[in-house]
């Protein structure tokens, strides 16, 4: 059973954002790292980068796939996880503690589109 963390929002394609103010802060689900397996190489894109809600900002790659990371925010990148540069499997241990953008949202409303906690459990069918 996958971990669902309360308060955040859900892509269907598997990303979440954390909205802290005017930040959110974007990973993968548990969901996501169990299915692709062990984490190799996280693609993150550069600081002022602009990024958009379903578009892709980069990609996660494992020992058995690799999958482009979908933005479900629109904004600027002011940080990215200088972590899972040496250490991309962290996304696995704890993928909601190791977020790999953080992005000064364009437009917060953004995130009333995605799926809360409760719908994303039953998107995945657990």
């Amino acid at each position: 059973m996958s971990k669902i963390v309360e308060g955040l929002f859900y892509a269907e394609s598997h990303e979440y954002v954390k909205i802290e103010g005017e930040f959110g802060y974007v990973g993968i689900t548990d969901y996501a790292q169990h299915e692709l397996g062990n984490v190799v190489y996280v693609d993150m894109p550069d600081v002022d980068d602009e990024v958009e809600a379903g578009e892709d900002f980069g990609a996660v790659e494992s020992v058995k796939a690799a999958s482009d990371l979908i933005s479900p925010v629109s904004g600027t990148v002011v940080e990215v996880n200088e972590a899972l540069n040496d250490s991309p499997e962290l996304v696995n241990a704890d993928p909601y503690a190791n977020w790999i953008i953080k992005v000064q949202l364009s437009d917060a409303s953004e995130a009333q589109k995605l799926m809360d906690a409760a719908a994303y459990k039953a998107f995945i069918g657990e």
